[in-house]
């Protein structure tokens, strides 16, 4: 009997944590006596003529692999096969290709790292096309329902981290408020994680509404105690003091939240009188090495992602809950998105810790 053959993509936006993924699932599958496909930059390596991919050995598995951010098999966010992007501007279905490819390669089965806009593409290939799936939950946002956390988040966190703790130095001998401007889609996670870990004076994220009022009153009653500076961190989707979202529009098409800090840079100003600067951490987020706390969530990710396979239990997604690596259907896991619970541990903790919140509570 020839060796099971099973395929391995990374899809949407990078983070870090993804090669440390790669080497778990070839380790496993090594182990096991089959054979890995890394599929090259996403659904586009199973669209191209010939198809893009290689035979993933032991160089995938190595520890220098683990080291290493971004992901070694490249990714992509564009080019959904449903509703392809053509050269004369029309749109084309091309998800019979997918499932052509995968026949084509003898694929028994495809682990697809993504998170919940890629899992919903895959999960309607598979099952239009006939193939296996299993995915591995990855995004530096962590709103992944049913996961506590994914592949990506902790370096995310721990970057936004160090950017407070060298922003505050700078704030303290400039007389200044310094407004940290993080990523997170429409999700506030990251701002609240790194904002209580890195000391903000105050923390904005989507899931509370806010008013400029009540920032610039927890900013005074700083400054009346005494102390000549502030740190400000904001989720990319907080929305303008006028309620509407703040877009940025990229070079070549494309649209993604961008400019919050700027906006809320000139109220406070005006408000306060304070000087302000602001920082954009932007993709500096999704790069460098990932965290201890990243590779060893997307090693156990993995690993239980070929388990799954061995045990031919498809249409499952790998998760992270009560300290344990656990499976769940991945209908389930795409169902609706995990957003910072207004009510929960770390708001509570903030509040706690006098960190304002933006609604004067």
């Amino acid at each position: 009997m020839p060796p099971k053959t099973i395929g391995l993509l990374t899809s949407g936006g990078d983070c870090a944590g993804l090669n440390a993924v790669i080497r778990g699932v070839v380790s496993r599958a090594t182990g096991y006596g089959w054979r890995v496909l890394g599929i090259r930059h996403g659904t586009m390596g199973l669209l191209r003529r010939p198809y893009a991919y290689e035979e993933l050995g032991p160089a995938a598995a190595s520890s220098t692999v683990l080291r290493l951010g971004g992901t070694i098999l490249g990714t992509t966010n564009k080019g959904n096969p449903f509703a392809f992007p053509m050269p004369d501007g029309t749109l084309l279905n091309r998800s019979a290709e997918i499932a052509e490819a995968v026949r084509a390669l003898g694929i028994e089965a495809l682990i697809g790292v993504g998170g919940d806009g890629s899992f919903a593409i895959l999960r309607r290939l598979a099952a239009e096309g006939g193939f296996n799936l299993v995915g591995i939950p990855k995004t530096i946002d962590n709103d992944i329902g049913v996961t506590e956390t994914s592949v990506g988040y902790d370096t995310a966190v721990m970057v936004a981290t160090e950017a407070l703790d060298r922003l505050q130095p700078t704030a303290a001998s400039h007389d200044r408020v310094m407004i940290l401007e993080v990523m997170g889609r429409d999700a506030g996670h990251i701002a609240l994680a790194a904002g209580i870990a890195g000391g903000a004076d105050v923390i904005l994220i989507p899931e509370i509404p806010y008013t400029v009022e009540a920032v610039a009153a927890h900013i005074n009653k700083i400054r009346e105690s005494g102390r000549n500076f502030a740190l400000v961190i904001v989720a990319e989707s907080v929305p303008a003091p006028g309620g509407a979202g703040v877009w940025q529009q990229h070079t070549g098409g494309g649209q993604t939240y961008g400019g919050i800090g700027q906006v809320l840079a000139g109220a406070i100003t005006s408000h306060t009188g304070a000087e302000t600067r602001v920082t954009v951490l932007g993709h500096v987020q999704r790069g460098g090495q990932p965290t201890a706390s990243d590779r060893l969530i997307a090693s156990a990710f993995g690993v239980h992602a070929v388990d799954l396979i061995a045990e031919q239990k498809f249409d499952r997604m790998v998760a992270w809950q009560n300290r344990c690596v656990v499976d769940v259907p991945m209908a389930e896991a795409i169902a609706r998105p995990s957003l910072v619970d207004p009510d929960g541990t770390l708001v509570r903790t903030a509040r706690g810790l006098g960190i304002g919140l933006g609604d004067g509570r």
